[in-house]
């Protein structure tokens, strides 16, 4: 479960590219652009520039470089050259990549436009839940603190943390041990240790938690409609505390 510090190195490597995706995504304007239009230049971008792999390509039989989940997907969905991008709109980009055997994990909720102050600050808040779920790792601590670290900040802001998915293990597989939930009791489940590399990845609802998938298997969208917002890196547990490996030029001052 754990990973050699060769093993993180290499994940760091991967991290790192996967960053830059984000900041190729973070000069577009998504106006106007269809889902498939930003997938495709994601895809190219990975293979032609970073000379990586778009690590969801195949996986579990999925054929796209990224999930783009927009309103009130949650998260799993389907690009399309159909489904254009309106002002007004959020919309989560979860990306994979894979550079030396090694896969890293991240996604982003984009503002498109000009958006309403309620979904701004949904945005928000789920931004600051994950850094709070981040916060929560040294060695010693447990999987239940990362969980009630980002529950706590969701239900102080009047949010719901959806409880379907969750974050994983992560190295040469896309998925590994353990199971990260995001929400929880504090000093419950497992001991986090030296090396171990997780994804922690909320996903945050307006209104209630409960999510159902639709009829193409993959797209999952809340209930009552209302929004829902998500953010992802790729950690480590490190001697002293946490290495977020997918870190972005702007977050420095974060980690």
């Amino acid at each position: 479960m754990t990973k050699r510090p060769e093993e993180i190195a290499l994940m760091a490597e991967s991290g790192k590219l996967l960053a830059s995706v984000f900041t190729h995504l973070d000069q577009l304007n998504l106006i106007g652009m269809s889902t498939m239009q930003v997938n495709d230049l994601v895809d190219s971008f990975i293979v032609n520039e970073l000379k990586a792999r778009p690590a969801s390509k195949g996986q579990y039989g999925y054929a796209y470089a990224l999930n783009s989940s927009r309103n009130s997907v949650v998260c799993h969905g389907v690009p399309s050259a159909t489904e254009i991008l309106q002002d007004g709109d959020i919309v989560n980009f979860d990306i994979t990549l894979e550079k030396n055997g090694f896969i890293a994990d991240s996604s982003k909720t984009y503002l498109v436009g000009e958006v309403t102050a309620s979904a701004k600050r949904l945005v928000q808040v789920t931004y600051e839940a994950l850094w709070k779920g981040i916060k929560a790792v040294r060695p010693g601590a447990r999987l239940g603190d990362i969980g009630h670290a980002i529950e706590s900040h969701a239900r102080k802001n009047g949010y719901s943390v959806v409880r379907e998915y969750c974050g994983h293990g992560i190295g040469r597989e896309m998925h590994e041990p353990p199971e990260v939930l995001h929400w929880g009791r504090p000093r419950t489940g497992l001991i986090l240790k030296e090396g171990m590399v997780f994804t922690i990845e909320p996903m945050i609802n307006q209104g209630r938690h409960d999510v159902e998938t639709e009829d193409d298997g993959w797209t999952v969208v809340t209930i009552d409609g209302k929004l829902s917002a998500q953010f992802e890196h790729t950690v480590a547990v490190t001697k002293t505390g946490v290495q977020v490996l997918t870190l972005r030029a702007g977050e420095r001052a974060l980690a």
